[in-house]
């Protein structure tokens, strides 16, 4: 289907094209995109069909796993813990499915945004500080471990080592969904 870009505002410039996929250990998804044949806007995304329990899911990320197919929901939250980096859902957020090392990547490219956001010292320091420690990462150089957590259990990251675990009701209480009609904010 041929639309007018949001962006340029050209006349049927934009191609939108969908389709379900069935992945397997998953389950359905439709996978969405627009391309812009004027002005190069891209938007995609990857919509879970299915709702499961909450989950959460952990692996150690090492250089033998790097592959490895990750699904990760618009809901779901993304983390390294030993590196301190965190990824919540918000109202943009988009679900997508890719591999560990391309998580890695994401996880790089939004740490060299802050970097141009944030320029005091501290955090040029501590920026630069974990791009180092995420290079070494997906060079194989160390090991982390990538968790996340989806309160619709629409996430997955597919390898045989991962660990799925149930959401606690505490845990899911603080875990952001992206959505505001599930946020809680009474005190």
């Amino acid at each position: 289907m041929i639309i007018d870009c949001p962006v340029c505002n050209g006349k049927g410039t934009v191609e939108s094209t969908t389709k379900t996929k069935n992945i397997p250990h998953f389950g359905e998804i439709l996978e969405s995109s627009l391309i812009c044949s004027s002005c190069g806007f891209k938007h995609n995304d990857v919509i879970c069909l299915e709702q499961k329990d909450p989950a959460k899911y952990i692996i150690t990320i090492n250089k033998d796993n790097l592959s490895s197919r990750v699904v990760k929901s618009q809901s779901a939250t993304v983390s390294i813990p030993e590196l301190g980096i965190k990824v919540e859902p918000g109202p943009k957020s988009l679900g997508y499915v890719s591999n560990i090392e391309g998580v890695i990547i994401r996880f790089k490219e939004g740490v060299k945004k802050a970097l141009a956001i944030f320029n005091n010292d501290e955090s040029q320091k501590n920026g630069l500080k974990i791009l180092n420690k995420l290079d070494k990462l997906v060079n194989g150089e160390i090991e982390a471990t990538l968790m996340i957590e989806d309160p619709f259990g629409q996430s997955n990251i597919l390898d045989m080592n991962v660990k799925k675990e149930k959401l606690t009701k505490k845990e899911l209480k603080h875990l952001k969904t992206g959505f505001a009609i599930f946020e809680d904010n009474s005190q």
